[in-house]
């Protein structure tokens, strides 16, 4: 350590460290003795000082506690490197992975639907599409330039764009279609211009494409697919549905979405840090969907949409139903008008929907399946059933048709003045007699009729007023009216006039074309009720998958009950209203129905049938909305369709024989 001297004004003599510290001051004129003493002093004084601190330092409980900190620091340290390497280990591994490891899902082809003589009636038309992981997407400011580049370049609005992209928010991690439909020339454009639009990936895709050329009236059986909407997510999404996932939304589409889908197979894909692919880690196949192949046949249904056009016009409200009596398959549901499935592939755009919506005659609605409407005569071949059934009646039972039943103030009319003089159960099935099935429905004088109780519960029976179980959505289950629904409904009681408008399938009875069918093919069949279904079997590598036929009732009413009305039926084409179905190349049988639902309006007409005669394969039904009479409207459809099928396939059957020459016109019911 060394001083020195420095003289100051205000000080004569400071005593300096080297490092110019002030150690001391001697006020006046010090001499260099005193300076001398001064500095051995204070060399003395700091070594003991020194010596001091030095030992107070490093006490032993000090030493202790410093070794303990830094023990307890070092054990923290240990601690969480263990923690992190052992207990979260998996989980930072994945995250560390995910930096260059990419998972793109590879989307399973959709199965092809086919009719029954393989005639492709849907299958998957390639495309490519646009998608984005919200959270991979830039930030505001960069994202909205991106936009603007992405819609200048595909001509699609940023309005759009921002609105398919806001779809993501509340799942930022789940991909998004940003546009669907992309040209080739733009995917590719994109695809070359990767960095100039981060976030955005193009995908290869397929959409669905159907048959509309000459079978637009498939659309209902078909139906179409959509984009997955946010309640059917939260349902599927356990299944592996993703938000940029299509789903049948009607139709079989939506009846055998789980089979036709397929499931996803999955790649890993190394990566860069721009996120371009650098290497193939990993791949799982996705499985294709199955496919179907539905009872529908196309040739058939073209012929009918072609009948019904040059008849009525293919706009106007119109069902028909083709059913095989051996198995409950339909051969045809036809529903007019109809709608193009097409419109609804890939998203419908607003003012198509808005036009659908708006055509007063409701394309969208199937009313094959879906229409519940009075049914007028096509009821009485099951009234005629019941009471053959319950013994109120049997094949000779006859009464007096003199043009109605008097009852009260009010008088119940036949539809032929005059009547038709005395008729038994065939006679009057085969020219539709109402005062007939007044007696043996509600009962006159002193015979008692079947009641509205037992006219409903065999009407179950044989399906009416339920639910069939088609598998297609938007079934009607009709109406089977009550003694209590008309007083919770209408706020009146039931009167016996009532039960004579339910004895001839008016009144409030409301069915649809396919119960009607499926009633009439009870008596094709011989007794059996079928679920009625349009899918036949699923086609996998393996083969066909064929659907067994099933029976909702096993024998409807007894064999000899069904003898008897079926020679009705038959009687009805031989001299009753449904004569023109002579012209056929094969035996027939059927009922007309003419059903009055409006003072203003005119009626609905049917016609419901079967042929051959002797051996029944297939079962027809018409329905035509204010179609007038179901001899003059509903027959002659009946009938160019009858002939065509039995022309085509070549069925043989006797033809009846017939003493006299029928007039083919007919008879108005």
């Amino acid at each position: 350590m060394k001083f020195f001297r420095q003289r100051s004004k205000t000080r004569p003599y400071l005593f300096v460290h080297g490092d110019d510290s002030v150690i001391a001051t001697v006020e006046g004129r010090a001499k260099d003795v005193a300076f001398d003493q001064w500095v051995a002093e204070s060399e003395q004084a700091r070594s003991d000082a020194s010596a001091h601190f030095l030992g107070v330092s490093l006490r032993s409980s000090r030493l202790k506690l410093s070794f303990i900190v830094l023990f307890g620091l070092l054990a923290l340290f240990v601690g969480k490197a263990a923690y992190l390497q052992i207990v979260g280990g998996a989980e930072f591994r994945a995250l560390a992975e995910g930096n260059r490891e990419r998972i793109d899902f590879v989307p399973a082809l959709r199965g092809v639907i086919y009719d029954r003589n393989l005639e492709v009636l849907a299958e998957n038309a390639p495309t490519f599409r646009l998608t984005a992981v919200p959270n991979d997407l830039p930030d505001d400011e960069e994202l909205g330039q991106l936009w603007s580049q992405l819609a200048d370049l595909t001509g699609v609005s940023v309005a759009e764009i921002l609105s398919r992209a806001a779809e993501g928010i509340e799942r930022p991690n789940e991909p998004v279609v940003i546009i669907n439909r992309l040209s080739y020339e733009i995917a590719i454009t994109l695809m070359l211009r990767r960095a100039d639009f981060p976030g955005l990936v193009v995908e290869s895709s397929t959409e669905r494409q159907y048959v509309t050329d000459r079978l637009e009236t498939l659309a209902h059986i078909l139906g179409y697919t959509g984009r997955i909407n946010e309640a059917e997510y939260e349902a599927l999404h356990q299944s592996g549905y993703r938000l940029i996932d299509e789903v049948g939304k009607a139709g079989v589409e939506k009846t055998y979405e789980t089979e036709l889908r397929g499931t996803y197979g999955r790649q890993v894909n190394e990566v860069d840090a721009l996120g371009r692919e650098i290497n193939i880690v990993s791949k799982e196949d996705a499985v294709n969907g199955v496919n179907l192949m539905l009872s529908i046949d196309a040739a058939l249904t073209a012929k009918i949409e072609q009948v019904l056009e040059e008849r009525i016009g293919i706009a106007s409200r119109a069902a028909v139903v083709v059913e095989d009596p051996t198995n409950g398959e339909l051969l045809a549901l036809v529903s007019t008008p109809s709608f193009d499935a097409n419109d609804f592939a890939g998203g419908i755009d607003a003012a198509t929907y808005q036009s659908l919506l708006d055509d007063p005659n409701n394309p969208l609605f199937d009313r094959s399946i879906g229409g519940a409407v009075p049914s007028g005569s096509t009821f009485k071949p099951i009234v005629a059933a019941a009471a053959l059934q319950e013994g109120l009646i049997d094949v000779n039972t006859s009464f007096l048709s003199v043009g109605g039943l008097q009852v009260g103030p009010y008088f119940f009319k036949d539809w032929k003045a005059g009547g038709h003089g005395v008729a038994n159960v065939t006679s009057a099935l085969a020219e539709s007699i109402n005062t007939f099935f007044y007696y043996i429905g509600g009962g006159y004088g002193d015979f008692t009729g079947l009641g509205v109780e037992r006219l409903n519960a065999y009407a179950a029976r044989f399906g009416l007023g339920q639910q069939l179980g088609i598998d297609l959505p938007g079934e009607a289950g009709g109406l089977l009216p009550t003694k209590q629904w008309k007083e919770e409904t209408k706020g009146e009681r039931w009167y016996v006039g009532d039960t004579f408008n339910l004895s001839i399938g008016q009144g409030d009875l409301l069915v649809t074309p396919l119960q009607i069918a499926m009633m009439t093919s009870v008596f094709a069949n011989g007794g059996k009720l079928y679920q009625p279904r349009v899918a036949r079997a699923f086609l996998t590598d393996g083969g066909e998958r064929l659907i067994e036929p099933h029976v909702l009732n096993q024998q409807v009413v007894d064999q000899n009950v069904i003898d008897v009305v079926r020679q009705g039926l038959r009687q009805a084409v031989l001299t009753g209203s449904s004569r023109s179905l002579q012209s056929l190349p094969v035996t027939s049988a059927g009922k007309t129905g003419t059903a009055q639902w409006s003072n203003t309006h005119p009626t609905h007409a049917w016609f419901t049938g079967f042929a051959p005669y002797e051996d029944p394969q297939v079962v027809i039904t018409v329905f035509v909305e204010e179609g007038g009479g179901g001899d003059v409207t509903a027959v002659p459809i009946a009938r160019e369709i009858l002939q065509w099928w039995f022309s085509q396939y070549q069925v043989e059957a006797a033809l009846p024989t017939v003493d006299t020459e029928l007039d083919a016109d007919g008879t108005t019911e």
